[in-house]
């Protein structure tokens, strides 16, 4: 079933789904996947990054909590004679003992904590968003590699089975030479064949040995963990797709998600940057022991407490407070910019694989009819050269036809999966981001520019 561009919304809101690739029925496709994603030090990357992030949020949330300290000291000191403590404190030296508890809250009347904590919770949603659009990618390349490693091995049967077919030829031409009804001209050309296709094959082992090291290296194993490993492309069967793809599906997508979540947390920045603008207001207190010497230091008489509010102006920054605002809008204005890229690149991969899925399809039909064709050309070819009716020469030329389309039927069923998997991961690969994101895809833009 070939997908059509952009339709009306349709039963597609459950394709691709997360484990998207346990319905290519290929039991080794899916343990080869799974593994990756449980081993691949990329994805502990991102793990760490949404760790980062998480700790970020905890710390913006800390803002609105009060904060309490505790501190003691004793601290000898000589007094001057002539300062404001007159004898026995002045020209004495003395010991100056304290120990308190101080209390600060700071009220977020103009909303600078608040945009401080969107800012982590949008940094953070898009360190999550960034490590499913890993874990969506990196399966993708697993599949793809998988099929490609099944292609590498499949097009060696077929030259292996071209080099069989060769030496038949080469023994029947070396019986019609020695019968005199060719020449060695037609000997030499039926012999030079044969190591041709030998070499072909040695490619194609190097191929597929490069091939197995590339996925064992996806699954975070050795060179060595796919040596037995032997995909068949037949094995892997081809996922029924959507009659319609609607644009919204887009918005499904991880980076997208990323994109937008960076978007909100720049735009939180920026409303952070002003608040600055605002007064800073605390609640103050303390309460403790002091005195002179060690003993009165804990006696009832010692004690000392304060409480009040703390009222902070900004007045004369040097411009530090309009630069940062500057830096915090030039920084929403480029994470605008990016989302508007990468949603435009998100609509054309969805576009691009949708045509190759066509494409290959279309292109399925004419093989399998050319295919078909070379086939009973070569298979009369060699039967009137076995007869003596026809020469060496139309053999050579039947056979290259045949051999052309054999390949390019393993080269299209390996083409056929490959795009499909693009499509499956150019539309998200089954990620489902939260509700509220898919709701504001389409406005993010516009909105986050009024708020330059």
């Amino acid at each position: 079933m070939t997908p059509q561009a952009f339709g009306a919304r349709a039963e597609w809101a459950a394709w691709p789904d997360e484990r998207w690739w346990t319905r290519f029925n290929d039991p080794h496709l899916t343990q080869l996947i799974e593994r990756a994603l449980a081993d691949n030090p990329d994805l502990r990357v991102a793990s760490s990054r949404i760790a980062r992030a998480q700790a970020a949020v905890d710390v913006a949330n800390a803002g609105f909590r009060p904060n309490v300290d505790a501190n003691a000291r004793s601290v000898r000191q000589r007094f001057s004679e002539n300062d404001i403590y007159p004898p026995p404190i002045g020209g004495a030296t003395v010991t100056l003992n304290s120990a308190a508890l101080e209390g600060r809250w700071e009220f977020d009347f103009f909303g600078r904590q608040r945009a401080a904590l969107d800012a982590a919770l949008g940094e953070r949603a898009a360190a999550l968003a960034d490590q499913q659009a890993a874990r969506v990618l990196l399966a993708a390349r697993v599949a793809q590699t998988h099929i490609e490693l099944a292609h590498a091995i499949e097009l060696r049967a077929v030259a292996q089975a071209t080099r069989e077919q060769r030496q038949r030829i080469r023994d029947l031409v070396a019986d019609r030479v020695r019968a005199g009804l060719d020449t060695r001209v037609e000997l030499r050309q039926a012999e030079g064949a044969v190591p041709q296709t030998t070499q072909d094959i040695e490619a194609l082992d190097e191929r597929i040995a490069v091939t197995r090291h590339a996925l064992a290296a996806l699954i975070g194993a050795g060179p060595d963990a796919t040596n037995d490993l032997a995909p068949v492309l037949d094995r892997v069967q081809a996922q029924p797709l959507p009659d319609a793809i609607p644009a919204d599906l887009v918005g499904r997508r991880a980076d997208v998600s990323a994109a937008r979540a960076r978007v909100e947390a720049a735009t939180a920045g920026v409303a952070g940057a002003r608040a600055a603008f605002y007064p800073n207001i605390n609640l103050a207190a303390m309460a403790g022991f002091a005195s002179v010497g060690f003993g009165d230091w804990f006696r009832a008489g010692s004690r000392t407490f304060s409480v009040g509010p703390a009222i902070s102006l900004p007045i004369f920054e040097g411009g530090r407070l309009r630069a940062a605002l500057r830096a915090q809008s030039a920084q929403a204005e480029a994470a605008v910019a990016s989302y508007d890229a990468t949603l435009i690149d998100a609509v054309r991969e969805v576009a691009d694989a949708i045509d190759a899925v066509r494409s290959v399809d279309r292109q399925q039909t004419a093989q399998r009819e050319a295919q078909a064709a070379a086939e009973s050309a070569y298979a009369l070819a060699e039967q009137r050269y076995r007869a003596g009716l026809g020469t060496f020469l139309s053999v050579l030329s039947a056979e290259t036809a045949v051999l052309t389309q054999r390949r390019g039927a393993v080269d299209l069923r390996a083409r056929a999966l490959t795009a499909q998997i693009e499509l499956i991961r150019a539309l998200g690969g089954g990620y489902q981001p939260p509700a509220q994101d898919l709701a504001r895809t389409a406005s993010i833009s516009t909105s986050a520019s009024e708020s330059r």
